[in-house]
């Protein structure tokens, strides 16, 4: 893989994100309902949480240095745990700073991948927490298409037309 497709995999997949983002309407996103009790802001500060880490973990590679250590704290192990302290940390934003951070740090994603030499790519012992998957756009948003993409289209489609 070279890093200008995998740029150009990434800018697909943020499309396709900025798009159902748009379509659904700022105006909606505070509705809770859309993944358990959840919104579609929580679920957006959700995914730009676990993001990050990807980002920190994309530094590390490319600068040689080990992973970063996890942003939650260390007594913290179980995915629901580390999603409760995202939450709790998150739920009182606005969704326009949510969005503002979504979109922040999907460029720090980008400026991340543009700072990997193009060998590290094709190694994926480089980036272990992808469990031997090819790092392409699509799996850096896999958390989104498997989890939470049903869960937002489905309310969308629960939506009435807007006028």
């Amino acid at each position: 893989m070279r890093r200008a497709d995998l740029l150009a995999q990434l800018r697909s997949e943020n499309e396709v994100w900025e798009g159902l983002l748009a379509e659904i309407g700022e105006d909606r996103m505070d509705e809770p309902g859309v993944a358990g009790a959840w919104s579609i802001k929580d679920v957006v500060a959700h995914l730009t949480a676990w993001r990050r880490r990807t980002v920190g973990r994309l530094g590390a590679v490319a600068n040689g240095q080990p992973e970063p250590t996890p942003p939650w704290p260390a007594d913290l192990h179980e995915d629901d745990e580390i999603n409760a302290w995202f939450h709790a940390r998150d739920r009182d934003k606005s969704v326009g700073e949510v969005l503002d951070e979504s979109r922040r740090v999907f460029q720090q994603l980008a400026s991340a991948i543009e700072k990997l030499p193009d060998d590290v790519l094709d190694d994926p012992a480089r980036f272990p927490w992808m469990q031997g998957a090819p790092v392409t756009g699509a799996t850096l948003f896999g958390h989104f298409h498997e989890e939470h993409e049903a869960d937002m289209r489905g309310y969308l489609s629960r939506q009435p037309a807007r006028s």
